[in-house]
C-alpha cells in the first residue's frame, strides 16, 4: 500500500508541510485532491465496486444494474409525494411517471454519447475508469441497459407497492 505524502514534503519531522492530509493527488491545477476519505482503502473499494466503475463489466450490464436500482427507488416519491398521491391511481401514476423520467435520461445519455465525449477521468478513488465508455457506440449500450433496467425495476416496485396489503395479510396469517 502506498501512503500519499505531499509532494514538497520533507523526511524532517518537524516540517510542517509533513501534517498536511489534503493535497494535489497528480496535478494541482486539475482539482483532483488526495482527502483522508477518497484515499482511504475503505471508500475506494466500495466506490470500485458500483457497476459503474465495476472491472469486468459491458456497458450493456453496467447501464442494467444503474437502471434498476433508479427505476427502483424513483417510482415512490412519484407515488406517494404525487399530485393523485390519495387515489387509487397513485401507484400507476408513479409507474408511468417512473417510465417517463427513464425515457427522458435515457435520451440524454444517448446524447452524450453522441456528443463525442471525452473519455473517463483517472483519479484518487477510480485508478483504472472503464475504457468501453469511450465511445458513443459504448454509451448507447449503456443507455439501452439503463432503461431496461429502469423500466424493470419500477415495475417491480409497482408490483410491490400495489401488494403491500397482500403481503401484510399473509405475513399475519403466519
Amino acid at each position: 500500500m502506498q501512503i500519499l505524502r505531499h509532494p514538497e514534503a520533507t523526511d524532517r519531522p518537524e516540517d510542517p508541510r509533513n501534517k498536511e492530509v489534503v493535497f494535489p493527488a497528480y496535478d494541482i491545477q486539475n482539482g483532483n485532491l488526495a482527502t483522508p476519505i477518497n484515499a482511504s482503502p475503505l471508500v475506494r473499494s466500495y466506490i470500485n465496486a458500483l457497476p459503474a466503475y465495476r472491472q469486468g463489466l459491458s456497458p450493456l450490464r453496467r447501464g442494467l444494474e444503474v437502471g434498476l436500482a433508479h427505476g427502483y427507488w424513483i417510482i415512490g416519491p412519484f407515488s406517494k409525494l404525487g399530485p393523485l398521491r390519495d387515489t387509487d391511481l397513485a401507484n400507476l401514476a408513479g409507474l408511468l411517471s417512473t417510465i417517463g423520467l427513464l425515457i427522458i435520461s435515457t435520451l440524454a445519455i444517448s446524447l452524450y454519447g453522441a456528443s463525442n465525449p471525452p473519455g473517463p477521468t483517472t483519479t484518487i478513488t477510480t485508478p483504472k475508469p472503464p475504457e468501453e465508455l469511450n465511445t458513443g457506440h459504448g454509451w448507447n449500450e449503456y443507455a439501452a441497459g439503463f432503461l431496461v433496467g429502469g423500466v424493470g425495476g419500477a415495475a417491480l416496485a409497482y408490483f410491490l407497492l400495489t401488494n403491500i396489503a397482500l403481503f401484510k395479510n399473509f405475513a399475519s396469517g403466519l
